[in-house]
């Protein structure tokens, strides 16, 4: 039966939207919601603080069944959560713990590995980092290198990960390893859990263009990891490296987000010097919340449809196409309303409206978000594949 979509709240959910706004208010940091009105993106201690401050009230862990830690919301309920998050000005929480590991775990882990892993999610205690890509390994991951052995009670890793998104701000990593060469690619595959303290692991950073260090190399030489921290069986890292990036993706979509940038956008249109100019990017602006409202359609039905246990699907590939361009548009079109104002890299020395500083380092930041889980063109394969058996 189809899903249907409707996003005229009830009276419930209505007073649960402003209980959501009126608790923003009154909890989001300072440094943290000026961080984000600049453009800025918060530094590890800001943006830990602000998953404890959500860990604190269990709303860190918002998709998360309440048998492991969710608050037990509806579809709508987190929905109307993230769109408040966003407008009142405070970051997403970094996805690796909440929306990529703590699924895996509570869905394959043994019961041993999910209390000894999932509170420090839950809290934000714990921050985790992503050990997938590799130089010769990026779209095509069932081609990696990265050699676990096994040697009595532990694993031996070694080999080399790359563009390792907040890896020196880790406390752990969930690694795609590769245990059996003699079988198919994706049968040789698993998923460990590494300590990233652990002797013979090195972090090297790596600057992006946007000239943040996000991004970094990990190196492997004979770390070592107990046994127990191997997820699932051997061999079943390609199953479940599958069913975290369709989370991933329906993530990377960023809805609530564009939405809090078109408003920064909107809020900077009178700084603008000709009323040419302002009409202008209205109609260019006008045409951006068009598409974000099919895209804000298309996200929230797929996300309702697992409150009737229905699973992700070739769904999320199309909202990671979508979503990604439609951030790129949106951070185009901030740089090129901005004009002049746009060329500042930082916000230290402000030309005109502020909301147009940094514009140009966001713009180089999200060339990536096209190419980070799964290339776009990969995408559109696997919904060709998935959809037109082709």
């Amino acid at each position: 039966m189809e899903t249907s979509v409707n996003l005229d709240f009830n009276e419930e959910e209505k007073k649960f939207r402003e209980s959501i706004r009126q608790w923003m208010v009154e909890n989001v940091p300072e440094d943290v919601r000026s961080c984000t009105a600049r453009g800025a993106m918060p530094d590890k201690s800001m943006q830990q603080r602000w998953e404890r401050l959500l860990g604190s009230k269990g709303w860190l862990t918002t998709t998360w069944p309440e048998q492991y830690g969710g608050p037990g919301w509806s579809a709508t309920q987190r929905y109307i959560f993230d769109l408040e998050r966003a407008l009142a000005g405070a970051p997403p929480t970094s996805p690796f713990g909440v929306a990529m590991v703590g699924p895996v775990l509570y869905t394959f882990a043994s019961e041993e590995q999910k209390e000894r892993w999932l509170p420090g999610i839950q809290s934000g205690e714990t921050l985790w980092c992503q050990g997938y890509s590799e130089p010769n390994a990026g779209s095509d991951l069932a081609s990696l290198k990265t050699r676990a052995t096994l040697n009595g009670d532990h694993y031996l890793v070694n080999g080399q990960k790359i563009w390792t998104t907040q890896a020196h701000w880790a406390d752990m990593m969930f690694c795609l390893v590769r245990t059996d060469n003699t079988v198919k690619q994706q049968q040789g595959i698993s998923f460990l859990l590494i300590d990233m303290k652990t002797p013979g692991l090195e972090v090297r950073p790596i600057y992006s263009i946007d000239g943040h260090h996000h991004l970094n190399e990990v190196y492997f030489t004979d770390v070592k990891v107990p046994v127990e921290n191997l997820v699932g069986k051997e061999g079943m890292g390609w199953t479940i490296a599958k069913f975290l990036l369709t989370h991933e993706r329906t993530t990377i979509a960023g809805v609530a987000d564009i939405h809090h940038e078109i408003n920064r956008l909107k809020s900077a249109m009178e700084s603008l010097p000709t009323e040419n100019e302002r009409q202008q990017a209205q109609r260019r602006l006008a045409s951006l919340e068009i598409d974000l409202m099919a895209l804000e359609y298309t996200n929230f039905r797929t996300v309702a449809a697992t409150d009737e246990g229905k699973p992700f699907g070739p769904e999320s590939s199309g909202l990671k196409i979508k979503g990604t361009e439609l951030q790129q548009r949106v951070s185009q079109a901030m740089v090129e309303i901005g004009g002049l104002m746009s060329l500042p890299w930082d916000n230290k020395q402000p030309i005109g409206d502020e909301v147009f500083n940094q514009a140009s380092r966001r713009y180089n930041f999200l060339r990536a978000c096209t190419i980070y889980g799964g290339s776009n063109e990969i995408q559109k394969n696997v919904l060709a594949k998935m959809l037109l058996g082709l």
